[in-house]
C-alpha cells in the first residue's frame, strides 16, 4: 500500500502472515528501510511485496525496530541471515533480543521462540538520527509499552510522517510496561503534531486531525 511516494506498508496481516504487525518501507533514493520485521512466517512474501514497490530486498540497508515484541521482530534473524542489514533497537529493549528473552518479547504468546540477534545500532531516542539517502529519521524515545518503545519521524512529500507502532498497547507486566510512561508518550506523540501516524495494528491515519484522534483515545 502506498503511502507516501516514498513509503510504503509492506508487511501486516493482510500482506504477509496473520500474526504480523504491520511492517514499514521508506525509500529514499536508492536506500531503503524497514520498519520492523513481523514474525518473520513470509519472508519471502515480504520480498515480493518490497520489489512491488520499486526497491531491491537487497539493498535495503535498515531494520528500524520500534519496540522488542515477537510480531515486530520474530523475522528480524532471518532478515540479517538474508540481506545482511544493519539492525536499530532502543539499547533498553536490546539485552532481550539479543538473549532471546521470550517472555518479555512476548514470544510465548504466540508459542514461539524469538531467535536471537544481535543489534547493531543500540539507540537513546535522545537525538538519535538514522540518515538514508541523504534524508534524515528522527529516533524518539517513547517507553511505556516496552522500557525501550521508540517511534521514527521524518518527512515525505512535504508531509511529517510517524512510525508509532502499538500506540494502543497493551500494556503488561511481562513486558514490563509502565502505565506513567505510557501517557506521557503518547501525550508527547500528541505534541508531534504528525500528518500521517504509520500504527503497528490499526492502519495509517491521515491528517492531523485523524492522527491525533486515534492516539487521544487511549490516554483517557
Amino acid at each position: 500500500m502506498e503511502i507516501t511516494s516514498e513509503i510504503f506498508e509492506v508487511g501486516g496481516g493482510r500482506l504477509t502472515s496473520p500474526e504480523d504487525a504491520a511492517i514499514y518501507l521508506i525509500k529514499f533514493g536508492e536506500e531503503s528501510a524497514l520498519v520492523d520485521a513481523g514474525c518473520g512466517l513470509a519472508t519471502d512474501r515480504l520480498f515480493v511485496n518490497i520489489r512491488k514497490c520499486g526497491a531491491d530486498p537487497q539493498r535495503v540497508k535498515y531494520l528500524l525496530l520500534t519496540h522488542c515484541h515477537y510480531d515486530h521482530t520474530g523475522g528480524a534473524a532471518d532478515l540479517k541471515r538474508r540481506i545482511g542489514l544493519d539492525i536499530a533497537a532502543h539499547e533498553l529493549d536490546t539485552p532481550f533480543l539479543e538473549a532471546g528473552d521470550n517472555r518479555v518479547t512476548a514470544a510465548n504468546w504466540y508459542g514461539a521462540k524469538l531467535k536471537s540477534f544481535r543489534v547493531d545500532r543500540k539507540l537513546t531516542g535522545s537525538g538519535d538520527e538514522i540518515l538514508l539517502g541523504g534524508r534524515k529519521i528522527d529516533v524518539v524515545h517513547a517507553p511505556g509499552h516496552s522500557p525501550g518503545s521508540v517511534v521514527y519521524l521524518t518527512e515525505s512529500d512535504g508531509l511529517k510522517v510517524l512510525f508509532a507502532q502499538d500506540v494502543h498497547g497493551p500494556l503488561d507486566p511481562s513486558f514490563l510496561s509502565n502505565l506513567k510512561d505510557y501517557k506521557e508518550s503518547l501525550r508527547m506523540l500528541l505534541a508531534i503534531g504528525a500528518d500521517i501516524l504509520c500504527e503497528g495494528h490499526y492502519g495509517v491515519y491521515r491528517g492531523k486531525a485523524e492522527a491525533a484522534r486515534f492516539i487521544r483515545q487511549f490516554i483517557t
